[in-house]
């Protein structure tokens, strides 16, 4: 059965003022955010690492582990950790605090990250980009293995047969790593038998197919065992007890982040047309009421075959009340529907040709 789950970066107002929402009022609703995903029956909720002013979560496992307090049986995962520009061991020894405190429910997701400023300020050069990721997930893993480890890099000074603690209430702390579409991230995945995490924020999710198979191909041919090759999609949307509801309450929000974002990058304004397109059956947003957002988490299970569906809901700055119901929607109404039909283990079919 599919595994049903909310991620978040915390947003922020980035400018103070009337109705602003700053990170002690986004946190304090971030936590009974999590609790209420919990209640109602959620699996997974992920916390993304940004160290930017619109966003609050600079440190996710603080946050997640003042969320294991309040939670019983879900899952808490960074998403992402940007371990390009972080030490592994310290990483480890955070996720293994959390596991312990949680009794087993922490996992990592690590990415390169899509935002660059935790570069300069950690101290990394941006040449490094993919190095860094690379030695560093070597570390990471060689930690998540051993309980006393050796190891040299070019990046970061050696360890020489030193132990790491504590170790994780769970025998293997599980590490996901998180692509935004690139081939060879998918397939580094699959080489070293990880769980992959999938974002697809825009154009045709069906489109995104092939990166699994790249993903499962170069698994198998590295000798992986297939019951490691868990995969997830990651994406935006949100829900409410109508369709027009649930895209006038997100469209705003949701427009303002990604205009703010595509000023940065110089991507061209959005638009309520274009939301609306991207809404429709074959578009990259889970926007509607509870029936309509099922069937179209349903519709992408038959086209991916994933084993986890994330969606990132508290986009920008939404009233916290909406992302509550929200929420209780998603697990009371949404998840049934998805597990009662992907529960019927449907073959994934293919996706349409580029």
């Amino acid at each position: 059965m599919m595994e049903l789950g909310l991620y978040t970066f915390a947003d922020v107002s980035p400018e103070p003022g009337l109705g602003a929402i700053g990170a002690h009022e986004r946190l304090r609703n971030l936590i009974e955010e999590i609790e209420l995903a919990d209640q109602v029956g959620l699996d997974v909720f992920g916390l993304g690492e940004h160290h930017r002013p619109d966003y609050a979560a600079s440190a996710p496992v603080v946050a997640l582990a003042a969320a294991a307090e309040r939670t019983r049986r879900i899952k808490l995962t960074s998403a992402v950790t940007v371990l390009s520009s972080d030490d592994p061991v310290r990483v480890f020894q955070q996720f293994a605090t959390l596991d312990l405190l949680s009794s087993g429910r922490a996992e990592i997701m690590a990415g390169r990250g899509s935002f660059i400023e935790s570069f300069p300020l950690f101290g990394y050069n941006l040449e490094d980009y993919d190095e860094l990721f690379a030695e560093k997930l070597d570390l990471l893993l060689a930690v998540r293995d051993h309980v006393k480890v050796s190891w040299s890099g070019r990046l970061r000074a050696p360890i020489n047969d030193r132990g790491v603690y504590p170790r994780p209430f769970q025998n293997r702390l599980p590490i996901w790593i998180a692509i935004g579409g690139t081939p060879q991230s998918a397939a580094r995945a699959g080489a070293l038998g990880l769980p992959l995490a999938l974002a697809i924020i825009g154009g045709e999710p069906a489109r995104f197919a092939p990166l699994f198979d790249i993903y499962k191909e170069a698994a198998k041919r590295a000798g992986n065992d297939p019951a490691g090759l868990a995969t997830s999609l990651n994406v935006h949307g949100f829900i409410a007890a109508t369709t027009d509801q649930a895209a006038n309450d997100f469209y705003g929000p949701q427009a303002e982040v990604m205009n703010r974002i595509g000023r940065e990058r110089g991507w061209g304004p959005t638009s309520r047309a274009h939301f609306d397109q991207s809404r429709g059956p074959n578009g990259a947003l889970f926007v509607g009421n509870p029936e309509q957002v099922a069937e179209k988490i349903v519709a992408q299970h038959r086209i991916f075959g994933n084993d986890r569906f994330l969606l990132q809901m508290a986009i920008g700055t939404m009233a916290h009340a909406k992302i509550m119901k929200a929420i209780e929607l998603y697990g009371t109404k949404v998840a049934p529907i998805v597990r009662k039909e992907t529960a019927k283990a449907i073959p994934a079919v293919a996706a349409p040709a580029a």
